[in-house]
């Protein structure tokens, strides 16, 4: 019997290290492929991928993770851009500050959101969101700082720590990467963490985990504020790499966009976001190049019923339900 009791948690653990060890084998993989990637295809489009995947991150940390459906997304990322652009454009800031000081308006208003919104769960959750979002947005419509529906233009990528040229693409995609990589690590971090472990239960039994003695609400704040701020960090991102803010962030299309890459990608999976993003991103590119330019949202529509219809699990989550029938 002692044998047997000290066999089992030996195998476990080795089967434990040993997924760690092809997870950490795929980081590499998938980091290699990354620093080659733009002398392989256009930086600027590699770019405009890893700041939508963090975004969808973001969004899929709350989702995923805390079962929370946000509808008012959007205004986190088109926060971080219009306060970053702003910096830049009028102050003069280096990039990094802009960026800080964008992705710090937009954790204060996820602190805002979340106290509004976070006592209340289901569709009552998500159309709190999506009333506040609206109102971000008719506020960035209004506001002279933001240009209205002109936005803002020619925001100065700036020198890195005043020091690097951010006008060379290739410099700019690794910083870009770099951003990404910041977030993606936080994000994975925090999910393989006791408080990602409560996230995940409160996700799956919500009253359960109340009688357990966690405090709930504290715990679904915390990830919703994480979420806005990696959001408004995207868009800080996007901003110095377009040169651009525009209302087309604070649209409530866009909270439905990335809700379309992360149910794409697979919810809930970590690489689920980032492949999500790929996949639409580069939809909406061929599209945009095709005969078809004018019914991109269509065929995003008829993706997204086919992927609630067939494949729930999303691409991620289709190919590991496979990989642990077939390959235990």
């Amino acid at each position: 019997m002692s044998t047997t009791q000290t066999v089992k948690p030996s195998v476990a653990l080795e089967a434990r290290q040993a997924a760690d060890r092809r997870r950490w084998m795929l980081y590499g993989v998938m980091l290699a492929v990354a620093l080659v990637a733009p002398f392989v295809a256009y930086p600027v489009f590699l770019m405009k991928i890893l700041c939508f995947a963090l975004f969808a991150c973001a969004f899929n940390l709350l989702l995923g993770y805390a079962g929370l459906l946000s509808f008012g997304h959007a205004a986190f990322l088109a926060t971080g851009g219009y306060y970053t652009g702003y910096m830049l454009s009028q102050h003069s800031l280096t990039p990094e500050l802009g960026i800080l000081v964008g992705t710090a308006a937009a954790t204060v208003l996820g602190v805002l959101f979340g106290v509004l919104s976070i006592r209340r769960q289901g569709i009552y959750f998500a159309m709190i969101t999506l009333a506040l979002a609206q109102m971000v947005f008719f506020f960035y419509l209004q506001a002279d700082f933001t240009g209205g529906e002109d936005g803002m233009h020619g925001i100065p990528r700036g020198h890195l720590f005043g020091l690097i040229d951010m006008t060379n693409n290739l410099n700019m995609y690794y910083f870009v990467l770099a951003v990404f990589l910041f977030g993606f690590l936080l994000i994975q971090r925090t999910i393989h963490s006791p408080f990602g472990q409560v996230l995940k239960a409160i996700r799956e039994n919500e009253p359960r985990a109340i009688s357990l003695g966690y405090n709930t609400d504290a715990y679904k704040l915390v990830a919703f504020v994480l979420s806005a701020a990696l959001a408004g960090l995207a868009g800080s991102t996007k901003t110095v790499v377009f040169q651009l803010a525009s209302l087309t962030d604070a649209h409530w299309h866009m909270s439905g966009e990335v809700v379309l890459m992360t149910l794409v990608g697979g919810v809930g999976t970590l690489f689920g976001p980032l492949i999500g993003a790929a996949f639409v991103i580069g939809i909406e590119h061929q599209l945009a190049q095709s005969a078809l330019g004018d019914w991109v949202n269509v065929v995003l529509g008829v993706i997204f019923v086919v992927c609630v219809l067939t494949f729930r699990a999303g691409i991620v989550g289709e190919i590991q339900k496979f990989m642990k029938k077939n390959f235990r």
